[in-house]
């Protein structure tokens, strides 16, 4: 008498594991791309009108937070006479202005760098889900496959 019973294993299993470990990691990253979009939006930051690109616009994405950080560099180095903030004597009445530019530009930096975790989140996840997906179709057609042949 042939067996028509499913057999269960450990793939089903693993496959429905990654998938939802995909769900989440999409969801997590979609998330934190529209978190710091919308909180780099709030700070009401324009892209100064001698960038080279994204002039005027609104910092609200990564490429426009970093043109932005870019300028800022550009204008405290010219701030300084080419020199950082480290470089700067104590004494120089710059100093805190290019200390200020220096946080600024670290900080839209980091935005970018978050815009990129977040990226990297939901491009993992979407990988996550097509493996996942994956391994419960092999594992179906693999159960299909041992039915036909002891049949």
């Amino acid at each position: 008498m042939a067996s028509t019973t499913r057999r269960t294993g450990a793939v089903p299993l693993l496959g429905l594991l990654v998938i939802i470990a995909g769900v989440v990691l999409t969801v997590a990253g979609v998330i934190t791309w529209v978190t710091v979009s919308s909180t780099l939006s709030d700070q009401k930051i324009t892209v100064s009108d001698d960038a080279d690109m994204f002039a005027g616009q609104h910092v609200s994405q990564p490429w426009e937070a970093y043109a932005e950080a870019m300028v800022i560099g550009e204008h405290a180095s010219e701030m300084a006479g080419g020199k950082t903030y480290a470089e700067l004597p104590r004494d120089d009445p710059n100093r805190d202005s290019v200390m200020t530019a220096s946080f600024l530009q670290a900080s839209l930096f980091t935005s970018v760098v978050a815009f990129g975790v977040a990226l990297l989140a939901a491009g993992l996840g979407i990988i996550l889900l097509l493996i996942g997906y994956a391994l419960r179709r092999l594992a179906r057609v693999a159960d299909t496959a041992d039915v036909a042949a002891v049949s």
